[in-house]
Parts: C-alpha cells; sequence; structure tokens
C-alpha cells in the first residue's frame, strides 16, 4: 500500500488542507479501479466502508491476490468536513460559494471529440488509451481558482482513467441504492447484485454533471458524436462508474460496512480485479429504473410527519406512505404513491416545510424532465 498526499490549494491564509489516497496493486496490471467516500461530507456510511476496505485491500496486496490498481480515497472531502455550524454539520453544499460538492465536475466530451475525432479508429482499445491520456493532459492543465476547484481536480485526476468508479454516498433515510449511466447497466448489474440494492436508477444526464457522470458520460457522448458524424469507430463504455448510496445517515455501524465492503471485494473478484471465485451472484432484488422515473412525494403543507412505510418496501398506487399532521389546525393529509414501484428513501426529519420531500419511489415509468437530482 502506498499513500500519497494531495495538497489542496489553500483557501485562506494560514490555512492547507489535504485529500489522501492509498493505492494499491501495480499501476498498468489489470483494470484500475477507483473508490472514494463522503464526498457529501455528512454521509458518513461510505468513511467506515472504505476504512474497512483499506484493511481488506492490504491484506489482499500482502497475499498476492490483487490482479489490478485499486486507488481508494476514504476521505473525499476534507473541506465539508470542517463545515460545522452549532455542532450540525454541513457537508452537502461549501459556504463560501454555495455549490454542492458533487456538482460541476468538467466535462470535455465535445473538446476530445472535435481534436481526436480523426485519430479515433476500429480499435476500442487503443481508443481508449488515446481518450485517457488526453483526458489526463486536460485535467492536468486546469487552473484552479478556488479550493473547491483545487479539491474537484484532484478527485478528477485520480479517478478520470480508471476501468471503475464508486462513489460511496447515503441518503437522508433510505435502503441501499444506486445511480449509473443507462448504457452502463450491464456492467452494473453484478454490483447491485451483491449489494443487494432496492433500486438502480439510470440517467444518460440527471444535470449539473455530478462526479460519476463526469468519469463516465464522456463515453457515450463520444460514441453518439462519432455516430452522427458517420466515423467508422469502435468506443468502449471504458468507465463503470456508479453512486452507491450506502442506506441512510445513521447507518454507520461495523456490521454494515463489513457487509458492503464484502459485496464490493466479491464484485471485483467478479471483474477479475482480486483473484479468486466470486461468490455466486444474488437475486436482482428490484430492476433497474429510470431516473427520470424516480416520484417524489411533497408536503403541500407544514407539520409534523408519520411514515406508515420505510425504505425498502414495494409499493402500490394508493398504498399511503406518510401523514403530515397541523397541530394548530388539525388538518391531517396523507401522502400516497401516485405509481406503483419500490420505495427506496424518506426524509429522516419529522417536521415538513411545505414542499419538502418526504418519499422516493422508483417506478418504471420516465415522466420527469430537466435537472433529474435533488439540489
Amino acid at each position: 500500500m502506498q499513500r500519497i498526499d494531495h495538497p489542496l490549494q489553500s483557501g485562506s491564509l494560514g490555512t492547507q488542507r489535504q485529500l489522501s489516497s492509498f493505492h494499491f496493486g501495480r499501476a498498468g496490471q489489470g483494470e484500475k479501479v477507483y473508490i472514494q467516500a463522503s464526498l457529501h461530507a455528512d454521509e458518513l456510511p461510505g468513511m467506515l466502508t472504505a476504512w474497512q476496505l483499506k484493511q481488506r485491500l492490504a491484506a489482499l496486496e500482502s497475499s498476492g491476490q490483487l490482479r489490478g490498481e485499486i486507488v481508494l480515497v476514504p476521505v473525499a472531502n476534507p473541506i465539508g468536513l470542517d463545515q460545522n455550524l452549532s455542532s450540525i454539520a454541513l457537508g452537502r453544499f461549501e459556504l463560501a460559494s454555495g455549490q454542492n460538492f458533487n456538482r460541476h465536475y468538467p466535462a470535455f466530451a465535445s473538446e476530445l471529440f472535435h481534436e481526436l475525432k480523426h485519430e479515433l479508429g476500429r480499435d476500442a482499445a487503443a481508443n481508449t488509451h488515446l481518450i485517457r491520456q488526453r483526458l489526463q493532459e486536460k485535467i492536468a492543465a486546469i487552473a484552479p481558482d478556488s479550493e473547491l476547484a483545487s479539491q474537484r481536480k484532484t478527485l478528477m485526476a485520480l479517478a478520470c482513467d480508471a476501468d471503475v468508479v464508486l462513489d460511496l454516498h447515503c441518503d437522508c433515510a433510505a435502503a441501499l441504492h444506486l445511480y449509473t449511466g443507462t448504457p452502463l447497466w450491464p456492467q452494473c448489474e453484478p454490483l447491485a447484485r451483491y449489494l443487494g440494492a432496492a433500486a438502480t436508477l439510470l440517467a444518460e444526464d440527471s444535470g449539473d454533471n455530478p462526479f460519476d457522470e463526469a468519469c463516465s458520460q464522456l463515453w457515450w457522448q463520444l460514441r453518439e458524436m462519432a455516430a452522427a458524424a458517420s466515423l467508422d469507430v469502435t468506443i468502449d463504455m471504458a468507465c463503470l462508474s456508479v453512486t452507491i448510496e450506502l442506506r441512510g445517515q445513521s447507518d454507520v455501524s461495523h456490521a454494515l460496512a463489513q457487509q458492503d465492503s464484502d459485496a464490493i471485494i466479491a464484485f471485483l473478484q467478479q471483474r477479475g480485479v482480486i483473484a479468486g471465485a466470486a461468490p455466486a451472484l444474488p437475486a436482482l432484488r428490484y430492476p433497474a429504473t429510470p431516473l427520470a422515473g424516480s416520484d417524489s412525494l411533497l408536503a403541500p403543507h407544514a407539520g409534523v410527519v408519520h411514515y406508515h412505510l420505510h425504505p425498502g418496501v414495494v409499493v402500490a398506487a394508493g398504498d399511503a406512505i406518510a401523514d403530515i399532521i397541523d397541530p394548530v389546525n388539525d388538518r391531517v393529509t396523507t401522502l400516497r404513491a401516485q405509481r406503483p414501484g419500490m420505495l427506496y428513501a424518506i426524509e429522516r426529519r419529522h417536521y415538513a416545510i411545505t414542499g419538502l420531500w418526504l418519499a422516493k419511489i422508483a417506478t418504471p415509468d420516465s415522466f420527469k424532465t430537466g435537472k433529474l437530482l435533488s439540489a
């Protein structure tokens, strides 16, 4: 195991933060896997899972069982970890800019296509090598104008040439679920099975360039651009990038972290990155569905919230999900599922302001457009 510390651009006099990456295996040997945790710094289940993985990977490396390169960043957001107000962690948005830590990563597909369209050919592996090389050059050339931009650049530089990118997050209160690109579902399905994902939400463009799409989206965009230009080239889906929502913010335990690290190790065995026979694939808990079919139930008025159901259950249209009770005016409203699907997340607070989302249901019908992710 090699530890590398990456200093971030200082945001203020007398301050200096850094990202630490841990490298296992040998670069250029087999597939490269990149795993990071807690990009939203108040989402901590992934940090504990990453620590469990670090111990496992060190042992696997010592016993000669790694067949690829694995880069692990267990603390992906030191800026957000330091944002606390009256003992409340504020790790989703940077206070200086108001920007979401998991948005606005660089997008280079159009530039890459313009520069490389006459160099690409029918050799998919050669194309992948060329695209990754040029992508690394573009990320290296970024001149960060803030500490946040410096953090984004560092994370992208570590991940941009990976075959697999796993971004460990969590929701408010949720069953384990995944986000990935629609063209990546065949590669992602074994991971969903091993993790026991209650839902996998698919999109080609969810809006505002979150980290996982910044790593993987350019591959299908380049393929589409080549097809539109009638070029005879072959472009693989060379990066399986997945956001893994490890249940809810309160689901931090050694038992769950061990369960999730076991599932990730099994998936990497199935990919051939780790030696040994992978465990048999479990049944898929629920089919993948479009992110555009995620139905958010919103509070029509303020009040205290009672949940009838909790994440991880299949619901039918009309099922009661939550009551909002206004104790001043004796107004009670029951939120019901509008469509059948998997209830995969709820708001962990039990007081709703008007318009707050209270529940999310994965449904098979695409009905939303525009930005598909919450802020």
